[in-house]
């Protein structure tokens, strides 16, 4: 599922241990671009968090998994983005000017993998 709109919100970092070693999270509110806006809040995981490079005011397409869990009789639904495509970042894009520019052409090479393709 795809989410378009600009981020508006950045939380806290969270972060801890578990069964499986440790982690880290890192939610954002989105607000979409339509006639009636709504907010979201996602969030990444771990190098995610670094890979999409997100700041209050960009304006963003999220590739989201959506996610529900039971817990003491109540359901819980988590909005997990895997994929971050800047505006004005298209494939069409080729300038690289230092660190940020560089991880802008990163996310491009990781967005050009086919809907149909697994990256992993």
């Amino acid at each position: 599922m795809e989410i378009k709109g600009k981020i508006v919100e950045i939380l806290p970092e969270k972060s801890g241990q578990s069964a499986n070693g440790e982690w880290r999270k890192q939610e954002y509110v989105l607000e979409t671009d339509s006639n009636y806006p709504k907010k979201i809040c996602f969030m990444a995981w771990g190098d995610k968090i670094g890979e999409f490079n997100l700041k209050q005011g960009d304006s963003v397409e999220v590739s989201v998994d959506l996610e529900s869990r039971e817990y003491n009789g109540r359901w819980y639904t988590d909005v997990k983005a895997w994929k971050v495509s800047k505006d004005g970042m298209g494939a069409h894009n080729g300038q690289t000017n230092g660190d940020q520019d560089l991880n802008q052409t990163e996310n491009e090479t990781n967005s050009s993998i086919g809907d149909d393709d697994i990256p992993f």
